[in-house]
């Protein structure tokens, strides 16, 4: 018999994240199909990055689940936000983009040429042949994040998650950095990135996620992405309370109407 189909990459089974048990994602339920390619957007402080943190496995959920479709975290390109980044560890560009092959070589496997080359090709793809020497903490902003970029290529994953991949970079980078983006998708990848950009997410991104602390809207982007949707969440999180008492939750899910 052949084997199931799998339709969905990320299931969320009224899903709840957060710190210290102060959530800060509340009762997310839906899911993202194989190959989508999804902007999770919200105002500051909606919950963007602690949602894909629980995705990635770094956060554990408060209550609900997340099912991966038979992933695992090895099987999972996160690029994270810059500033958590530390730069200034000394690695070099092209050490730094090797780490990407962690999944197939292990983390203190050897690097043969076939794994120079893809390093050296996938530095190249984003634009930093030369640079293989620098150290990370030399780069300029735009600069690293063609490097997390790079990582990602050579992880070679079917699901890929950005945490605010375009911020703080010029015009250039930005264009070259989306470009990668698309054709990740046009691969049959599934892509989120979380985003802040509004233009780029209504020309871009087929479907939005929108978050104030829990989900306000998710769909297509042209019916998420309304004056009344945006207004409801930035009420949302200036309503949100950071001092409240941490939430009783409970780990059983609910099931839809």
């Amino acid at each position: 018999m052949a084997a199931q189909v799998q339709f969905h990459q990320v299931q969320f089974h009224n899903v709840t994240l957060g710190y210290d048990r102060h959530p800060a994602v509340h009762h997310l339920e839906g899911e993202v199909p194989c190959g989508a390619l999804v902007a999770v957007i919200g105002p500051n402080g909606a919950g963007k990055s602690t949602l894909l943190r629980g995705i990635v496995g770094i956060l554990k959920p408060l209550a609900g689940s997340i099912d991966l479709g038979g992933l695992d975290a090895r099987d999972i390109a996160y690029l994270p936000q810059t500033a958590d980044i530390d730069r200034s560890f000394p690695i070099s560009v092209f050490d730094f983009v090797g780490t990407g092959l962690w999944r197939s070589t292990g983390l203190f496997g050897g690097i043969g040429k076939p794994a120079r080359d893809k390093i050296l090709d996938a530095i190249a793809a984003v634009g930093l042949s030369g640079f293989e020497n620098r150290p990370i903490g030399t780069l300029s902003g735009g600069q690293m994040q063609r490097v997390l970029f790079a990582r990602v290529l050579l992880q070679d994953t079917r699901l890929i998650v950005l945490d605010e991949p375009f911020n703080a970079i010029d015009a250039k980078t930005t264009a070259d950095l989306l470009a990668l983006v698309k054709r990740w998708h046009g691969e049959g990848r599934t892509v989120l990135a979380a985003l802040h950009d509004m233009e780029m997410v209504r020309n871009h991104f087929s479907e939005t996620l929108l978050l104030a602390r829990g989900p306000v809207a998710w769909g297509p982007t042209a019916e998420v992405l309304t004056a009344e949707n945006l207004l409801v969440a930035m009420r949302m999180c200036e309503a949100f309370d950071d001092g409240a008492a941490a939430c009783a939750v409970d780990d059983g899910r609910s099931q839809a109407a």
